[in-house]
């Protein structure tokens, strides 16, 4: 049955809490996240993606799109199958998310970071008895979700530490690439984590068979970036 997550499972955000999120977005974690464009860098030699302008507008996109209709809600129902402990919905949704990852190098950032994920979550004595590790090296965002869960991150919290993570990497591809310079890159930032909490609001509202989103100009830079002559990220 179609339904929205419910947040009455979740815990309240604690200060304790709040520092391990900042420690599970930060750049430094060891996921490789910094090394993927996710089709940027194409656009960018492409000259979609130009100046300040053209990246904060590329990455709006996204945000209201992929993030906002598939990460997020997905996320949240993610979250739901921890605190039940339901191993079978966690596939579905780790399988569901490969589904609507629209490329090659899409499915394989998601399963590469899925990998290093869990061997972290491994490392940091963070992985439930219940959970198979070839379960969360499908996925990084389930990764994401568990480490959230084991250290009692609300749900909405744990969203927008997620958004923050994508859009800061994001910026820095951009930034370097373009390239741009370091104000710019915070001017950007600024102006799009207004978006932020909008963003994962609506998600909340996202019923199952609402989830999915269709980003041509992403898909056919990801797509394109696989065979692109000279690049500096792996997506």
């Amino acid at each position: 049955m179609d339904h929205t997550p419910n947040t009455d499972t979740t815990m309240p955000i604690n200060p304790a809490a709040h520092v391990a999120l900042l420690q599970l977005v930060s750049p430094s974690l060891p996921t490789g996240a910094f090394s993927y464009s996710q089709g940027l860098e194409w656009a960018i030699e492409q000259d979609w993606v130009h100046d300040s302008t053209s990246l904060a507008t590329w990455l709006k996109e996204s945000l209201h799109g992929p993030l906002a209709k598939v990460d997020l809600p997905i996320l949240m129902r993610m979250a739901e199958a921890y605190h039940k402990r339901d191993s079978a919905a966690l596939s579905h949704w780790c399988k569901t998310l490969l589904a609507c990852r629209e490329t090659f190098e899409l499915r394989e950032e998601e399963i590469n970071r899925g990998k290093a994920m869990c061997s972290l979550l491994k490392g940091l004595d963070l992985l439930p008895e219940w959970v198979e590790p070839s379960l969360l090296e499908q996925s990084q965002l389930a990764g994401f979700v568990c480490a959230t869960v084991s250290w009692q991150v609300d749900i909405e919290t744990a969203a927008t530490g997620y958004c923050w993570s994508w859009l800061e990497n994001q910026v820095l591809a951009g930034i370097k690439t373009i390239p741009l310079g370091q104000t710019e890159g915070q001017r950007i930032l600024m102006k799009l984590r207004t978006h932020i909490a909008p963003v994962v609001k609506s998600a909340i509202q996202i019923q199952d068979e609402q989830i999915g989103s269709s980003s041509p100009a992403l898909a056919m830079a990801s797509s394109l970036h696989e065979t692109q002559y000279t690049r500096l990220y792996r997506s």
